[in-house]
């Protein structure tokens, strides 16, 4: 473990993130009522250029008049390269009380959070605003990809990071078929066998992308969130691209339909087996401190410190979802 400690992010239940276009007024109380942990009203994407402010105008009346329950409400505002930015923070943060983060579309570089990180603070401090908004930056770019680990470290306001796939597809002019989904072209031809027959094998062309966008956001205390996936009649797709940033370290993932909800809270829940594990590991090292041991074997397989941290992190997951832990 190096001398350096790193503080964690605001801990948050981040298995479902729900994207609600702001000019949609009719969706708004049935995510009130879904099973998302968080939600984030769109002014950005969604939102067409004349249908911008009247979305601004939604999405205030909205947070201030629906009651959201215990959600993370969040507002993606859009992007440092439009003028339409500056208002959005202001005007919502402003009029907002029950705002609790702001994502920020294609972030390139450490200063495009430090310009958003300014404004919110003088808000704040303007408005007396006791609660303070954290944020969750969208990695959707080569510039940002390129620059990653810096943004990590840009404010001490960051939580999150989600991978956008679609946009960064588009930046790094990749061949994709549908938002998140893979491309048959991507993939591996095994060599011949005695019979002169190959096989070949489908990769997952975003998997490095996710992964160093997982390892910035755990070197540096942040949640690490994969994005949409586009195909939402395709339920089986869903859950294998949620499974797999699962397996890397994620911990939630968009859904752009209500029912991927419930598939990516399935997904990133801790199963009963895995829950029981933590618990047997927590108490075979109790029972082995007691007998001055530093490591001891469960099951056949060595469990030490580091066995300890892992069980200890799934159970306070578990206990934030309501599994007994």
């Amino acid at each position: 473990m190096s001398f350096t400690i790193i503080e964690q992010a605001t801990p948050r239940l981040h298995r479902s993130e729900l994207a609600v276009p702001g000019s949609n007024v009719g969706l708004f109380e049935k995510a009130a009522s879904s099973a998302a942990d968080i939600v984030f009203l769109d002014v950005e994407d969604a939102v067409a250029p004349d249908d911008k402010e009247q979305a601004r105008k939604n999405i205030i009346q909205g947070l201030n008049e629906i009651n959201w329950g215990a959600k993370t409400m969040m507002v993606r505002i859009n992007g440092l390269d439009t003028h339409y930015m500056y208002r959005d923070v202001v005007d919502i943060v402003e009029a907002c009380p029950r705002l609790d983060m702001i994502l920020i579309p294609k972030v390139g570089v450490p200063a495009d959070v430090y310009a958003i990180d300014m404004l919110v603070t003088q808000i704040e401090a303007a408005k007396k605003r006791t609660k303070k908004i954290g944020f969750e930056v969208l990695i959707e770019t080569a510039l940002g990809m390129a620059n990653v680990e810096a943004i990590a470290q840009s404010s001490r306001r960051l939580e999150a990071m989600s991978f956008g796939v679609a946009d960064y597809a588009a930046s790094t002019r990749a061949r994709t078929t549908v938002i998140g989904g893979v491309n048959p072209d991507y993939g591996v031809l095994t060599d011949k066998d005695a019979n002169g027959n190959r096989q070949y094998f489908w990769g997952d062309p975003w998997h490095a992308a996710q992964t160093r966008m997982m390892v910035a956001c755990r070197a540096y205390g942040l949640r690490p969130i994969d994005g949409p996936f586009g195909d939402f009649s395709d339920p089986d797709a869903f859950i294998a691209a949620a499974n797999r940033v699962a397996v890397l370290g994620y911990e939630g993932k968009w859904a752009i339909h209500p029912s991927q909800i419930e598939l990516a809270n399935k997904v990133f829940t801790p199963s009963d087996a895995e829950v029981t594990k933590a618990r047997r590991i927590l108490a075979a090292m109790d029972d082995a401190a007691k007998a001055g041991k530093g490591a001891v074997s469960l099951d056949g397989r060595l469990i030490d410190i580091a066995s300890i941290r892992m069980a200890e992190a799934l159970l306070a997951k578990a206990g934030s979802i309501g599994i007994a832990a």
